[in-house]
């Protein structure tokens, strides 16, 4: 694969010690690039649907109450969860992702 942000950041640091790219900008390459590189570290985020979210409250044993004060959200939200009226996105769905993988001890030491 070609990796043209790397080949820009080569460049760029080529062309820093002789005036032709500004430090504020080689630095902002540098940053994008290692943005990148973090991004690529970081495990794949699975959706799940009610079912996935009831086995994994079974899987350690975890009522509702308990699976919302991990995810830092309402009962409510958990039940509508399970229930398919809605879908767990962002930081919550990538808490119920690492509970999958990890187990409830991740987060209570």
């Amino acid at each position: 694969m070609v990796d043209h942000l790397k080949d820009l950041q080569e460049m760029a640091h080529d062309m820093l010690p002789h005036g032709g790219i500004s430090e504020d900008t080689v630095g902002y390459i540098d940053s994008r690039v290692r943005l990148r590189e973090f991004r690529e570290r970081l495990p794949v985020i699975t959706e799940m649907n009610g079912d996935a979210i009831r086995t994994l409250r079974s899987r350690y044993h975890l009522s509702q109450a308990m699976l919302a004060e991990l995810v830092n959200m309402s009962v409510v939200t958990v039940s509508k969860w399970e229930r398919g009226e809605k879908k767990p996105n962002g930081a919550a769905l990538r808490v119920l992702n690492v509970l999958s993988v990890k187990g409830p001890g991740v987060f209570t030491g």
